[in-house]
């Protein structure tokens, strides 16, 4: 220790230029990847950080390692090119134990994020996650569901079981109903109210089985028998077509709802004239 004029609580280092012959090749190399280091470093951060298409987990992590690289070969690299500039290898104890509690921090960080990066590529590759794009018009369930990652088992089942009592239970009523109605209005007299009983059932039950039809197709025919084509179709039958036949069917075929119709459009003209004299 006293040849290189230390205190006694002074460390020396034995230097990785030891040879004079290759000690300028080896620090200039050095001098190159560090500052080589740090710049390719530094730009992965600024380009992560500035853009929105990198803000992503993987790329999250990228940051985080180029941080941490750029830290763990500050705490080294600059003290050993400092020194050897200076023609000095000593090393203070608290200056040893600074760099040691930074490089076992840094390097401890380093392996827990690199274990967390393979972790994630390992997600990407065997579980990855689902697309947020929906091969639909709106947000129907199983449409979402193709989207979800963990097991959706369990949803579907429950669904499963929601559909029938939704859809079969009242299903079934409606036709025992109309089956009923339709037997009654067989053995009617006349001929020609059993003709306007027919055709207003008809048009009752082509309603009912476009509504019933379609959602128990979509919620309960096994998924190996869809397509999303076929799905979309389906689903405007009793999202966007039946909302529309109702009124026509339900309503506006009925006198009373004619009759009611004609009264509102008189009072309407009718106040429309008082207006014009005024």
């Amino acid at each position: 220790m006293e040849g290189y004029n230390t205190s006694s609580t002074d460390f020396t280092f034995m230097g990785l230029f030891n040879t004079e012959e290759t000690s300028g090749l080896v620090f200039a190399t050095i001098s190159i990847i560090f500052l080589t280091a740090l710049v390719a470093n530094g730009i992965m951060i600024f380009l992560i950080h500035t853009d929105t298409h990198l803000h992503t987990p993987m790329y999250f992590l990228l940051s985080h390692l180029s941080f941490i690289d750029m830290m763990y070969i500050s705490t080294i690299v600059p003290k050993m090119l400092i020194d050897y500039l200076l023609g000095q290898r000593t090393i203070s104890f608290v200056g040893c134990t600074a760099q040691h509690f930074l490089y076992l921090t840094l390097v401890g960080a380093e392996f827990f994020l690199l274990g967390l990066m393979a972790y994630d590529r390992y997600v990407a590759i065997c579980n990855p996650l689902s697309s947020r794009e929906i091969n639909h018009f709106f947000c129907e369930a199983p449409a979402v569901l193709k989207l979800a990652c963990a097991d959706t088992a369990l949803y579907e089942t429950v669904m499963y079981v929601c559909c029938v009592l939704m859809l079969l239970i009242p299903f079934s009523v409606v036709i025992s109903s109309y089956a009923r109605i339709l037997a009654t209005v067989y053995h009617m007299s006349s001929v020609e109210g059993r003709k306007k009983a027919f055709a207003t059932c008809s048009s009752h039950m082509t309603v009912v089985t476009l509504f019933y039809g379609a959602a128990i197709y979509t919620y309960m025919v096994p998924h190996s028998y869809h397509s999303p084509s076929q799905d979309k179709i389906f689903s405007v039958f009793y999202t966007i077509l039946t909302p529309m036949l109702n009124p026509l069917i339900y309503s506006l075929r009925n006198k009373d709802v004619t009759g009611a119709l004609r009264r509102a459009l008189g009072k309407l003209r009718s106040s429309q004239r008082v207006s014009g004299d005024v």
